[in-house]
C-alpha cells in the first residue's frame, strides 16, 4: 500500500511541536534561576571592585555581602552602585566602562574612591577577547595592579599608564598589545568622564 505523501509533513510538523513546547518549557522553569545566577555574578563582581570579601562564595553569602555594603543612588538619566560604611557614607563609586577589544565590546566596571583621589579595584563583566591572550584581562594578577592607585596627579586624564613609560602604573598583557590599549583607553576615558560630571565641570 502506498503511503501518503502528506504523512511525513504531518510527522515532522508533530516532532517539531513537541520539541519546541520543550524547551519553551525548560526556558520558562529555569529562567528565574538563570536570572539568580546573574545577579549573583553582578554581586560578585562588584564586591571585588570594591575590595569587599564575602564570607564565602556560597550565593547567600554573596548576596548578604552586597546588600550590607552596596547599593544605588541617581546617576544621570540611570543609576549607579556605591559602596557605603556603616553609617551609610558613601565609600565609593562603581562607575561603568565600555569599549572595542580585539574581538568585540568589553564592559565592565571601576572603582572610584569618593573623594575621586583612587581607583579602588577593576573588575570585567563581559568580553570576548582571545583565552591566554587578551582574555588574560580576567585574571586576578592582572586585575589586582588597578588596586589602590593614585590619580590625583594625572595629567590630561592619562589615569592607567603602561610601564615602562614615565610614572606607569600597570603592567600590559604580553602579546596582547591591542587589548591592553583598547583597556586603558577606554578607561580613562570613562573615569575622566565621570570625575568630570560628578565635580560639574
Amino acid at each position: 500500500m502506498k503511503k501518503s505523501f502528506s504523512f511525513p509533513i504531518i510527522f515532522m510538523i508533530i516532532i517539531t511541536a513537541f520539541f519546541t513546547f520543550i524547551l519553551a518549557f525548560l526556558n520558562y522553569s529555569t529562567a528565574d534561576k538563570i536570572a539568580f545566577n546573574q545577579e549573583i555574578e553582578l554581586s560578585r563582581k562588584l564586591l571585588y571592585t570594591f575590595n569587599i570579601e564575602p564570607l564565602s562564595e556560597n550565593p547567600d553569602d554573596i548576596n548578604e555581602a552586597f546588600m550590607e555594603n552596596i547599593g544605588s543612588i541617581p546617576f544621570g538619566d540611570d543609576s549607579m552602585y556605591v559602596y557605603y560604611d556603616e553609617n551609610q557614607e558613601i565609600l565609593g563609586y562603581a562607575v561603568p566602562i565600555n569599549g572595542s577589544g580585539l574581538w568585540g565590546s568589553i564592559e565592565g566596571y571601576v572603582g572610584i574612591s569618593a573623594d575621586y583621589s583612587t581607583i579602588l579595584g577593576l573588575d570585567f563583566t563581559s568580553h570576548s577577547e582571545t583565552p591566554g591572550l587578551g582574555g588574560r584581562i580576567s585574571e586576578d594578577w592582572y586585575k589586582e595592579q588597578f588596586r589602590g592607585i593614585d590619580i590625583t596627579g594625572s595629567q590630561n586624564g592619562n589615569y592607567i599608564i603602561y610601564k615602562p613609560a614615565p610614572e606607569g602604573n600597570v603592567d600590559a598583557i604580553a602579546g596582547a598589545t591591542l587589548t591592553s590599549k583598547s583597556v586603558s583607553k577606554f578607561l580613562n576615558e570613562d573615569i575622566d568622564n565621570f570625575i568630570k560630571e560628578r565635580k560639574g565641570e
